[in-house]
């Protein structure tokens, strides 16, 4: 992604280190962004509250409320998009962090610039207009896609599924039969041209769990040994 792609908004910069919170203000408001700072979770919930920002860069690590909390009390009101700071080594934070729907995350120590690029890359596909699948309905079994109303439903019932998720599925049921990398998917679902696959990895896990009768026998969404994922459909 290049410095003309970039989408600005209003950000909300959730992190306890004051170094870090000023340095990550001053990059993102010379690509265009307003900026808004937090130094722990209860005062960002707070500030999410007063104004809704169009995308919140949240650390794990917070005092009181930690960052893994704030994501799961966001996606119970809101669907604004969530990029993490993670430290290296928090590999089972930064997964339980996408499982709850975060949509991407930086690895401290981080580039600056790298970050207000992911933000920029997230924003866009946040407020892109989805290409839609030509069939408003899309229907698998017991398993029930209404695109237009962004709802699905297994054998009548309800599914709770994130933006990514609920995304993710659309697609794959959109094109059966074809295999596609996980490369692919993250162009295709995410929109991002960079990142790491393992966020599409996360998400088919997820998305087993919540429409495979046995998740460790998957008859929808199958592997593809050595290229990615296909939808074959229940059986």
């Amino acid at each position: 992604m290049t410095e003309a792609t970039a989408v600005t908004g209003r950000i909300l910069v959730v992190d306890d280190d004051m170094t870090v919170r000023d340095v990550v203000r001053r990059y993102l408001e010379l690509a265009g962004h307003e900026v808004r700072l937090a130094g722990d979770g209860e005062e960002a919930l707070r500030l999410v509250g007063q104004q809704q920002p169009d995308l919140v860069v949240l650390d794990l690590m917070l005092p009181g409320i930690d960052g893994l909390e704030v994501c799961r009390r966001l996606r119970r009101q809101s669907a604004v998009p969530v990029v993490m700071l993670t430290a290296l080594g928090e590999e089972e934070d930064r997964i339980a962090g996408l499982q709850l729907g975060a949509d991407d995350y930086v690895t401290k120590p981080f580039s600056p610039r790298e970050l207000a690029l992911r933000v920029s890359s997230v924003l866009r596909r946040s407020r892109a207009e989805r290409p839609e699948p030509r069939e408003r309905e899309l229907l698998d079994g017991g398993l029930r896609v209404d695109v237009p109303a962004r709802s699905a439903t297994l054998g009548g019932a309800e599914l709770s599924l994130t933006t990514r998720e609920f995304d993710l599925l659309v697609f794959l049921m959109s094109n059966p039969g074809r295999a596609f990398t996980r490369a692919e998917l993250l162009e295709r679902v995410w929109g991002w041209d960079f990142g790491d696959q393992s966020t599409v990895t996360v998400h088919v896990r997820r998305l087993r769990e919540k429409i495979e009768d046995d998740p460790a026998r998957p008859t929808r969404i199958a592997t593809v040994w050595g290229v990615g994922y296909r939808y074959d459909g229940g059986q």
